[in-house]
């Protein structure tokens, strides 16, 4: 008899930072990648390298930094119009 697997449910996408300078970083998810400025984001201006890196994508579509205690969905990244941010750092 031969045994066989079986996978159940879909698999969890990966996001990662893959780039950090001075005007902001990068994150890699869904296949494609992504860039956040620290001028349109100013809430990891300050942040450590290490607290941006601690990066969890939740439910396909929710990226959240528990270190910076801040979340983002992935469709604001993409498509930041939608999205207008205002400056609450004032």
């Amino acid at each position: 008899m031969k045994a066989t697997l079986e996978m159940h449910g879909k698999p969890t996408s990966k996001v990662e930072v893959t780039h950090i300078d001075k005007h902001g970083f990068w994150i890699f998810a869904e296949e494609k990648e992504y860039f956040l400025s620290f001028s349109e984001f100013p809430w990891f201006k300050s942040a450590k390298i290490s607290e941006i890196n601690n990066l969890l994508f939740l439910h396909g579509h929710h990226l959240h930094w528990p270190d910076l205690d801040i979340d983002l969905e992935l469709d604001c990244i993409k498509n930041p119009a939608k999205y207008p941010l205002k400056d609450i750092m004032k």
